[in-house]
């Protein structure tokens, strides 16, 4: 999830990519997108096993 002008963004596992979305959309995701208005999805990566999902998103995060 990013901004619109994608200065900052947030990176996240989900076993439901559309709920999550809406609910960051809808007031119902993190107090970090709400804070800085991340309501765009601009990049996802599927995984079939949760362990390599979160992985990639401490890869990412460092």
């Amino acid at each position: 999830m990013s901004n619109e002008y994608r200065t900052t963004f947030y990176i996240g596992v989900t076993s439901d990519l559309r709920t999550r979305v809406w609910q960051h959309n809808n007031k119902g995701g993190s107090k970090f997108v709400r804070s800085y208005r991340l309501f765009d999805l601009v990049y996802y990566e599927h995984f079939h096993d949760i362990t390599h999902a979160i992985a990639r998103e401490k890869q990412l995060k460092n």
